[in-house]
């Protein structure tokens, strides 16, 4: 398989281990672009969200709680932004399911909310055609 997930998974990809388990895997993004950027997998490949049973997905989910509270309550952490993209469309960029726990501080200075150009359509219309019969 050529998913770079499932190869660090397998031990074929070097990683910085945060945490596993029996379902999951997490470990420091190579970006180095912020100090404790976490990714979290589940050793189960699946694409992303969409295609994912709700028993991996509970367990993914499980363990970035887990990390995120471990940042907060015994590193010194304030807080976490959790990402997600799943589709090309949303910008997903390794196809195997993946979160990225943003660990943050008050005086990070970072502002990673996106900015986003304002809703074309009333609330009423949007809940009529994205309403979950």
């Amino acid at each position: 398989m050529s998913c770079v997930f499932c190869k660090i998974i397998n031990g074929e990809l070097p990683s910085y281990k945060i945490y596993e388990d029996e379902y999951t895997y997490a470990f420091l993004d190579i970006a180095k672009d912020m100090d404790g950027h976490t990714i979290v997998i589940p050793k189960k490949h699946v694409t992303n969200i969409i295609d994912c049973d709700c028993e991996t997905l509970s367990k993914v989910t499980e363990a970035i709680r887990l990390i995120s509270k471990h940042y907060v309550e015994d590193l010194g952490y304030t807080g976490v932004n959790i990402l997600n993209a799943s589709g090309k469309d949303a910008e997903q960029s390794v196809f195997h399911l993946h979160f990225h726990i943003l660990p943050r501080k008050e005086e990070d200075g970072l502002h990673l909310w996106p900015a986003l150009s304002g809703a074309t359509h009333s609330l009423e219309e949007m809940a009529e055609a994205l309403k979950l019969n």
